[in-house]
Protein backbone atom coordinates (compact mmCIF):
# COMPACT_ATOMS: atom_id res chain seq x y z
CA UNK A 1 0.00 0.00 0.00
CA UNK A 2 1.17 3.23 -0.79
CA UNK A 3 1.30 5.96 1.76
CA UNK A 4 1.77 10.06 2.04
CA UNK A 5 4.48 11.55 4.15
CA UNK A 6 4.77 15.36 5.44
CA UNK A 7 8.04 17.20 5.87
CA UNK A 8 7.15 20.96 5.95
CA UNK A 9 8.35 23.99 7.64
CA UNK A 10 6.10 26.94 8.27
CA UNK A 11 6.22 30.03 10.22
CA UNK A 12 4.99 30.23 14.21
CA UNK A 13 1.13 31.33 12.81
CA UNK A 14 1.31 28.29 10.23
CA UNK A 15 2.15 30.06 7.12
CA UNK A 16 4.86 27.72 4.37
CA UNK A 17 5.42 30.68 2.50
CA UNK A 18 4.47 34.58 1.83
CA UNK A 19 1.59 35.47 -0.11
CA UNK A 20 3.90 35.96 -3.48
CA UNK A 21 5.27 32.39 -2.63
CA UNK A 22 8.80 33.95 -1.14
CA UNK A 23 10.41 31.52 1.28
CA UNK A 24 13.33 33.60 2.24
CA UNK A 25 12.19 34.11 5.69
CA UNK A 26 12.91 30.16 5.90
CA UNK A 27 16.27 30.08 4.26
CA UNK A 28 17.25 32.69 6.40
CA UNK A 29 16.70 30.56 9.30
CA UNK A 30 18.38 27.51 7.56
CA UNK A 31 21.92 26.38 9.98
CA UNK A 32 23.50 23.87 8.20
CA UNK A 33 25.26 22.92 11.74
CA UNK A 34 21.93 21.99 12.36
CA UNK A 35 20.56 18.52 11.47
CA UNK A 36 16.57 18.78 11.84
CA UNK A 37 16.05 15.09 10.26
CA UNK A 38 15.20 15.88 6.64
CA UNK A 39 18.17 13.49 5.35
CA UNK A 40 16.60 10.33 7.63
CA UNK A 41 12.82 11.22 6.73
CA UNK A 42 13.89 10.85 2.96
CA UNK A 43 15.81 8.05 3.32
CA UNK A 44 12.90 5.57 2.82
CA UNK A 45 10.98 7.81 0.14
CA UNK A 46 10.53 6.39 -3.50
CA UNK A 47 9.63 10.04 -4.98
CA UNK A 48 8.28 13.62 -4.06
CA UNK A 49 4.61 14.73 -4.85
CA UNK A 50 4.51 18.71 -5.01
CA UNK A 51 1.85 21.49 -6.55
CA UNK A 52 2.83 24.03 -9.06
CA UNK A 53 4.28 26.86 -6.64
CA UNK A 54 6.31 24.54 -4.41
CA UNK A 55 7.48 23.36 -7.82
CA UNK A 56 8.16 27.00 -9.20
CA UNK A 57 10.09 27.83 -5.89
CA UNK A 58 12.02 25.01 -6.14
CA UNK A 59 13.19 26.10 -10.24
CA UNK A 60 15.08 28.99 -8.70
CA UNK A 61 17.40 26.81 -6.46
CA UNK A 62 20.40 25.92 -7.56
CA UNK A 63 21.23 23.09 -7.47
CA UNK A 64 17.67 21.50 -7.74
CA UNK A 65 17.16 20.18 -4.31
CA UNK A 66 15.85 17.05 -4.69
CA UNK A 67 17.70 13.76 -5.26
CA UNK A 68 14.24 11.86 -5.78
CA UNK A 69 12.11 11.90 -8.68
CA UNK A 70 9.40 14.68 -8.80
CA UNK A 71 5.46 14.48 -9.58
CA UNK A 72 4.41 17.85 -10.07
CA UNK A 73 0.72 17.87 -9.66
CA UNK A 74 -1.19 20.63 -12.15
CA UNK A 75 -3.81 21.10 -13.98
CA UNK A 76 -2.28 24.56 -15.78
CA UNK A 77 1.61 23.37 -15.76
CA UNK A 78 2.13 22.43 -19.13
CA UNK A 79 5.07 19.24 -19.03
CA UNK A 80 7.31 20.73 -21.55
CA UNK A 81 7.24 24.16 -18.70
CA UNK A 82 10.25 20.75 -17.22
CA UNK A 83 13.76 22.76 -18.10
CA UNK A 84 15.41 19.71 -20.27
CA UNK A 85 18.38 20.12 -17.02
CA UNK A 86 15.63 17.94 -15.36
CA UNK A 87 14.88 15.21 -17.88
CA UNK A 88 13.29 12.72 -16.55
CA UNK A 89 13.86 13.49 -12.65
CA UNK A 90 10.16 15.81 -13.24
CA UNK A 91 7.31 14.89 -14.47
CA UNK A 92 3.53 17.03 -14.82
CA UNK A 93 0.73 15.34 -14.08
CA UNK A 94 -3.08 16.38 -14.33
CA UNK A 95 -4.40 13.97 -11.52
CA UNK A 96 -6.62 13.94 -8.64
CA UNK A 97 -5.03 12.43 -5.34
CA UNK A 98 -6.02 9.42 -5.27
CA UNK A 99 -5.20 8.84 -8.72
CA UNK A 100 -1.57 9.98 -8.47
CA UNK A 101 -1.34 7.77 -6.10
CA UNK A 102 -2.45 5.02 -7.63
CA UNK A 103 -0.19 5.71 -10.59
CA UNK A 104 2.67 5.97 -8.55
CA UNK A 105 1.89 2.76 -6.31
CA UNK A 106 1.37 0.96 -9.93
CA UNK A 107 4.86 2.53 -10.48
CA UNK A 108 6.36 0.73 -7.60
CA UNK A 109 6.34 3.46 -5.34
CA UNK A 110 5.60 2.79 -1.73
CA UNK A 111 6.08 6.07 0.58
CA UNK A 112 5.96 9.25 -0.83
CA UNK A 113 6.99 12.76 0.19
CA UNK A 114 3.67 14.96 0.24
CA UNK A 115 4.99 18.55 -0.32
CA UNK A 116 3.45 22.36 -1.02
CA UNK A 117 0.42 23.55 1.21
CA UNK A 118 -2.65 22.79 -1.37
CA UNK A 119 -1.31 19.31 -2.05
CA UNK A 120 -0.61 18.54 1.52
CA UNK A 121 -4.89 19.80 2.21
CA UNK A 122 -6.35 18.11 -0.81
CA UNK A 123 -4.18 14.82 0.01
CA UNK A 124 -5.31 15.22 4.25
CA UNK A 125 -8.95 15.65 2.90
CA UNK A 126 -8.34 12.44 1.03
CA UNK A 127 -7.06 10.36 3.48
CA UNK A 128 -3.72 9.77 1.90
CA UNK A 129 -1.55 11.25 4.38
CA UNK A 130 0.07 8.26 7.17
CA UNK A 131 2.32 11.48 9.30
CA UNK A 132 3.29 14.89 9.30
CA UNK A 133 6.43 16.39 10.49
CA UNK A 134 5.93 20.00 10.88
CA UNK A 135 9.11 22.24 11.87
CA UNK A 136 7.61 26.06 13.29
CA UNK A 137 10.12 28.75 13.04
CA UNK A 138 9.97 31.57 15.40
CA UNK A 139 8.43 34.10 12.80
CA UNK A 140 5.39 35.76 12.54
CA UNK A 141 4.37 36.53 8.61
CA UNK A 142 0.96 37.77 9.33
CA UNK A 143 -0.15 36.71 6.16
CA UNK A 144 0.82 34.09 3.33
CA UNK A 145 -0.08 30.94 2.05
CA UNK A 146 -1.27 28.79 4.65
CA UNK A 147 0.06 24.84 5.52
CA UNK A 148 -3.61 23.83 6.76
CA UNK A 149 -7.12 24.69 4.88
CA UNK A 150 -10.97 23.92 5.19
CA UNK A 151 -11.49 19.78 5.99
CA UNK A 152 -14.79 18.26 5.32
CA UNK A 153 -14.15 16.95 9.13
CA UNK A 154 -12.04 16.60 11.79
CA UNK A 155 -9.07 15.10 11.06
CA UNK A 156 -7.57 13.34 14.66
CA UNK A 157 -4.04 13.32 15.24
CA UNK A 158 -1.57 11.48 17.06
CA UNK A 159 1.39 13.01 18.68
CA UNK A 160 4.80 11.51 18.20
CA UNK A 161 7.25 13.52 19.03
CA UNK A 162 8.58 17.06 19.67
CA UNK A 163 11.96 18.28 19.78
CA UNK A 164 13.62 21.81 19.60
CA UNK A 165 16.66 23.22 18.09
CA UNK A 166 19.44 25.81 19.33
CA UNK A 167 18.14 28.00 16.60
CA UNK A 168 14.51 28.04 17.50
CA UNK A 169 13.01 26.19 15.48
CA UNK A 170 10.61 23.20 17.04
CA UNK A 171 9.71 20.44 15.07
CA UNK A 172 6.49 17.56 15.84
CA UNK A 173 5.95 14.46 14.71
CA UNK A 174 2.07 13.78 14.20
CA UNK A 175 0.57 10.19 13.25
CA UNK A 176 -2.61 10.89 11.37
CA UNK A 177 -5.41 8.40 13.38
CA UNK A 178 -7.53 6.41 11.06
Amino acid sequence: MITGHVFIATSLDGFIARADGGIDWLLARDDPAEDHGHAAFLADKDGVVMGRGSYEAALGMDPWPYDRPVVVLSATLAPARVPVRLGERVRVIDAPPRAAMAGLAAAGWRRVWVDGGRVVQSFLREGLIADLVVTRVPVLLGTGRPLFGPLDRDLALTHVATRSFPSGLVQSRYRVDP
